[in-house]
């Protein structure tokens, strides 16, 4: 039996997506614009951010690839049968192509049926593999390859107004996170209790919240003692003790869109040691809160920022930059990385962009206050100025919790 290579999958009604259909339409338009400008005549994504901005659609990998077609006339989804209907449900699109496990090369088929010819293709050189670009290559041989990855970022960079919504919900939900895990915070309590208790509070609330909404990759990171050295170490069973320092970290992530919480803690009480570098950080945190205003340069806000630690012969202890970007993001895809606060960033902030006062520092294992110290705040940058949509309250004042 000839299996096919490609079928067209249409299976139950559609989703209601993220965005309006007007909010679709603006981020094609401007894509499009950027096109003709540069006389690209197709683009195609294959990255988790780029898929779900245009089209809605957060695909699973699991070792297959995906893909979609944007030219001046329509847009394409090719995605892979294993996902029978969920994606054709999904995707806000004019047309799908599903690819078969059958024959080896099925995915380069399907890409070949939803553009048949193109002369300049716009394709994301920070995403692709060395085979998968040779693959492109000798799928269209006539045609010139283009990177349009960094374009694309520059126009995620900027957030609509719906897309400020999402983000202000996301930040309201990790503020219930963080609650949840003061709440759950007790002596010997292990780290992933915290965690999950956060997680579960945060998971209810975007369900309430957003009814029709894929409920994935939600997430929380509660760290203690050694295990606060690194932004991003994973939750383990170590148990919590009174006087050593904790970190907090909420995810909650609604159709592809990353929002944060991260707050440094103690139980029951703060040794001197530790009060001393986290009054440190906090004053950094406010002086980052201060500065982000439209006009700014993001290594401008670095280097003054800097120079609070070098008062107190701490920067050689900061960990990575002081910020970065929201949008479509997450632990393993997606980044804005032309808005970070790093001294090798010169983006100028603008309205419309969402940033985070993220300062970190780390004292090494057998020093004084031994352990990582961070504070984390989302600001949306207006035209007078910036507004912190973070609510839960940082510092020593606030943050030495006691049973």
């Amino acid at each position: 039996m000839q299996m096919p290579q490609t079928l067209q999958i249409r299976n139950g009604e559609k989703a209601p997506p993220s965005f309006s259909p007007e909010e679709y339409a603006r981020r094609l338009k401007a894509l499009r614009d950027y096109m003709a400008a540069q006389e690209i005549d197709a683009a195609l994504f294959t990255s988790y951010h780029n898929i779900n901005y245009y089209a809605g659609f957060l695909y699973c990998s699991f070792g297959r690839q995906y893909a979609l077609v944007v030219t001046q006339d329509r847009t394409v989804l090719i995605s892979a049968n294993i996902d029978g209907g969920q994606p054709g449900r999904r995707a806000v699109c004019d047309a799908q192509v599903v690819y078969t496990d059958w024959q080896r090369g099925n995915f380069l088929v399907a890409v070949k049926q939803a553009l048949p010819q193109v002369t300049r293709l716009g394709l994301e050189f920070d995403h692709l593999t060395l085979p998968s670009h040779q693959a492109f290559a000798e799928l269209f041989p006539q045609a010139h390859l283009l990177d349009i990855a960094a374009p694309c970022m520059t126009m995620r960079m900027l957030k609509s107004t719906e897309e400020q919504v999402l983000i202000r919900h996301g930040a309201r939900i990790a503020d219930i996170g963080g609650s949840a895990a003061i709440d759950a915070l007790q002596d010997q309590v292990p780290e992933y209790e915290v965690a999950l208790h956060a997680t579960q509070a945060m998971v209810r609330e975007i369900a309430r919240t957003f009814p029709a909404a894929e409920l994935m990759d939600t997430w929380t990171w509660f760290q203690s003692a050694i295990n606060t050295d690194g932004a991003h170490n994973p939750v383990t069973s170590r148990r919590v003790s009174p006087g050593e320092i904790l970190s907090l970290n909420c995810f909650p992530m609604i159709a592809g869109y990353y929002t944060a919480l991260e707050r440094t803690l103690f139980l029951g009480h703060c040794p001197d040691d530790y009060l001393r570098f986290w009054e440190i950080n906090v004053k950094v945190h406010e002086a980052g809160l201060r500065l982000v205003r439209p006009g700014m340069r993001c290594c401008d806000i670095a280097r003054q920022l800097n120079q609070i630690y070098l008062e107190h012969d701490l920067l050689q202890y900061r960990t990575f930059g002081y910020g970065h970007s929201f949008g479509i993001l997450n632990h393993y895809y997606g980044r804005e990385t032309g808005l970070e606060f790093r001294e090798d960033v010169e983006t100028v902030l603008e309205p419309g962009m969402v940033v985070s006062i993220e300062p970190m520092i780390r004292l090494p294992e057998g020093q004084p206050g031994a352990g990582g110290y961070r504070e984390h705040d989302i600001l949306i940058v207006h035209p007078a100025g910036a507004e912190n949509i973070t609510r839960l309250p940082y510092g020593p004042q606030h943050n030495i919790i006691r049973r």
